[in-house]
């Protein structure tokens, strides 16, 4: 039976480095918004694992809410059509947003959800994102806070994932070609 870390080219980011990175990330986000009204909006699958261990680091209180997009559908690269599957279930009026994602890669989904969030009389908006891929960036977006650069590879675990599969792996590993080539 074959398993899934023989699916993994290498470990880019081991599970020890990430919860250094979002520990660090979490003290700074407190000190940032300690006099604010902090709201955390994970973006839906990928940033859930994340998003968990970044707010048990925050030390101040705050709120949380979920959105579900899609730019991707089933493939590898995205469509540039961003498509809300989910809304987010609270009003924002006056509430520091922090959207929380897996990845900045193209920009285009933080790109479009900055814009339709900030139209929601929101105090602010801020960009949390595990990863950071600049090498693939369209969009005119970067990230507030981010806790590695990855190259261009295809990199799944810790959240991200290929064809909704290896999402619960403990680190950020590249996928082999073959897998995501088929």
């Amino acid at each position: 039976m074959r398993t899934i870390e023989e699916d993994i080219e290498r470990i880019l980011i081991s599970e020890k480095d990430i919860k250094k990175a979002v520990k660090k990330m979490g003290k700074q986000i407190s000190k940032d918004y300690a006099d604010k009204n902090l709201m955390l909006v994970a973006v839906l699958k990928g940033s859930i694992i994340f998003m968990g261990d970044l707010m048990r680091e925050i030390s101040i209180p705050l709120n949380i809410d979920f959105m579900s997009v899609s730019s991707y559908g089933g493939g590898t690269k995205s469509s540039g059509v961003v498509k809300i599957i989910k809304d987010l279930d609270h009003d924002l009026s006056g509430k520091d947003i922090l959207i929380v994602e897996d990845i900045l890669d193209s920009g285009m989904t933080l790109s479009y959800l900055k814009k339709i969030l900030s139209q929601r009389n929101v105090a602010s908006i801020r960009i949390a994102t595990l990863l950071d891929k600049p090498e693939r960036r369209i969009a005119d977006v970067t990230a507030d806070y981010f806790c590695f650069t990855v190259p261009d590879e295809f990199v799944v675990g810790y959240g991200l994932d290929f064809d909704q599969q290896y999402r619960h792996l403990p680190y950020i590993g590249v996928l082999k070609p073959e897998i995501y080539e088929k």
